[in-house]
């Protein structure tokens, strides 16, 4: 997709974004939303794309590190629960607790034992958070691995984008096959009525990010409020200049 069909595409979803966002305040609701695929897959774009226009006090973008050897002690849960949303908040996942069912279980992170109590413990866990009101949605980017290799080939040549490869990233591209074995168990364990999975074709990522940003605004309730009117008084007075006393300077 050429970039100016992107962005005359983009724009009215990104009001309507705004209006979500209106409305999760006003009523109180509380919104997470995760995001998996592969690597490359455009997670962050995608995060980025949600998030341009949203007040980031509201709209919150969580993207944890490993876990310390304090948390790795704790119930595998326990440190994403900090992070979910208070009232009127929206909350996006650059990756979730199913790194358990990704990452940490191709490359042997975790136990078996580990992998299969989280397979059954994760849909009640978010059954536990759908029954409290909680609006979850999970989304899975697909990228094809000839595009895959593309992008880890950009990223490799781009100084502005290396450090988006880690040494894990790099031993990943000889497991694609193993990734979507991964992928399949965890979709069969984890994919029901309360939360369900929905895959979204990332080959193309403006396409990828209008499709997505479409079917999230459509499976929420009609969040359209009267439009604010915000009428700015005349400045009683003339307009004044910023003025520096001192030796600080003015740039620019």
């Amino acid at each position: 997709m050429k970039r100016k069909e992107y962005e005359t595409a983009l724009e009215p979803l990104q009001l309507e974004l705004n209006n979500l966002a209106r409305w999760l305040a006003h009523t109180g609701q509380r919104m997470l939303v995760l995001f998996e695929g592969r690597d490359t897959a455009g997670k962050g774009g995608a995060i980025a794309t949600i998030a341009q226009t949203l007040n980031p006090r509201q709209c919150r973008i969580v993207a944890l590190p490993k876990p310390s050897e304090r948390e790795a002690s704790q119930w595998y849960f326990q440190r994403y629960i900090a992070h979910l949303p208070a009232a009127g908040e929206l909350v996006l996942f650059d990756r979730s607790w199913y790194n358990r069912a990704g990452v940490e279980h191709v490359m042997g992170y975790c136990t078996d034992a580990q992998y299969q109590q989280f397979l059954k413990q994760a849909p009640r866990f978010e059954k536990m958070l759908v029954d409290d009101g909680i609006l979850l949605f999970k989304y899975w980017l697909a990228v094809d691995q000839a595009e895959q290799e593309q992008r880890f080939a950009e990223r490799a040549s781009d100084p502005l984008k290396r450090w988006k490869l880690s040494p894990i990233d790099l031993k990943a591209r000889e497991k694609y096959a193993e990734y979507g074995a991964a992928r399949e168990k965890m979709f069969a364990a984890t994919h029901s009525k309360h939360a369900p999975w929905v895959a979204v074709n990332f080959n193309d990522q403006k396409t990828g990010r209008l499709t997505l940003i479409r079917h999230l605004l459509d499976h929420v309730p009609d969040p359209r409020l009267p439009d604010d009117v915000i009428e700015l008084p005349p400045l009683a007075g003339r307009a004044q200049k910023e003025r520096f006393k001192g030796e600080v300077k003015l740039l620019g």
